[in-house]
């Protein structure tokens, strides 16, 4: 319940911020008596697109943090963790990347890499995932993670989610004009749109958004194969790799907050929609590459 109500609050503050930047830009009445401005069209639609997932990015850290009860190790309490601190670091300088915060969260075999910045991010890993793996296959795991933040990947996805948000917003408007101004050949636009235009633009939001949604998981599973592939250049080797994914084809992934749920090791459910590949898959490429 924690995470539904953080994921909605969220969202609305997310569209109200992004409301006030688009009002003090103009940009707020792109369709008027006049006809469809093109120009403002585009300019709302780049707001309202790459916004939130920009704003989304920027948040995402303490977002994951809050919504998954991260504990992050500022100091190692046990051997454990010591190791955790010191496989992440070892990694993370043969990524060439900063050394992200690390931190545990209580849960079901998972773990996750989130932050806006390949220097500054966090990888967290679960306590069922310590529990249930052996160190080789977590520490596969972990240099997943830490190859989706030598990649770029959140930011990737970002962008990606950007240039989709965007193309639904510009597109379901162009068309529900069109179909507004057929509708009402003949008529007076001096009112503004039709039922014809709010009509087309709400079921456009949502079939394109559907179909931007493809897209997007569809880039997130090849995202996928170049982690395990990162992982097993971080190690030298596959074989780990492809232990730690044959462990998780037999464990219940745990569930991760939808911001970080693509970044996870596993997830994702339905082929055209899911954020990873099947683990049969994964594997396949891995011994094939």
């Amino acid at each position: 319940m924690k995470r539904i109500l953080l994921f909605v609050l969220t969202n609305v503050l997310v569209v109200a911020v992004l409301g006030i930047v688009a009002s003090l830009l103009g940009v707020t009445r792109p369709l008027t008596a006049n006809g469809l401005n093109l120009g403002a069209l585009l300019g709302f639609a780049l707001i309202m697109g790459f916004g939130g997932a920009i704003i989304s990015l920027l948040i995402s850290k303490p977002m994951a943090k809050w919504s998954s009860g991260v504990r992050v190790i500022e100091q190692p309490a046990n051997a454990d963790e010591a190791w955790i601190l010191e496989t992440v670091r070892r990694f993370a300088d043969k990524a060439g990347i900063g050394m992200p915060e690390v931190g545990i969260f209580e849960g079901e075999p998972n773990a996750f890499a989130t932050g806006a910045f390949r220097n500054s991010a966090l990888v967290a890993v679960s306590t069922g995932l310590l529990q249930g793996m052996t160190r080789e296959e977590v520490e596969a795991v972990i240099g997943h993670e830490v190859a989706h933040i030598a990649n770029g990947d959140m930011v990737t996805m970002t962008l990606i989610q950007g240039v989709m948000n965007t193309f639904v917003v510009f597109l379901s408007r162009v068309i529900g004009y069109a179909v507004d101004s057929f509708l009402r050949r003949g008529d007076d636009r001096s009112s503004g749109p039709g039922i014809g235009y709010y009509v087309t633009t709400i079921v456009l939001d949502i079939v394109l958004g559907f179909a931007a949604a493809m897209v997007v998981a569809w880039f997130s599973r090849q995202r996928e194969y170049r982690a395990d592939a990162g992982a097993a250049q971080l190690m030298n080797r596959k074989q780990p790799m492809i232990n730690a994914l044959a462990r998780l084809g037999g464990m219940t992934p745990g569930e991760l907050p939808k911001s970080v749920e693509a970044m996870g090791i596993a997830g994702g459910v339905g082929k055209l929609f899911a954020t990873h590949p099947a683990i049969e898959d994964r594997i396949a490429a891995l011994r094939a590459a």
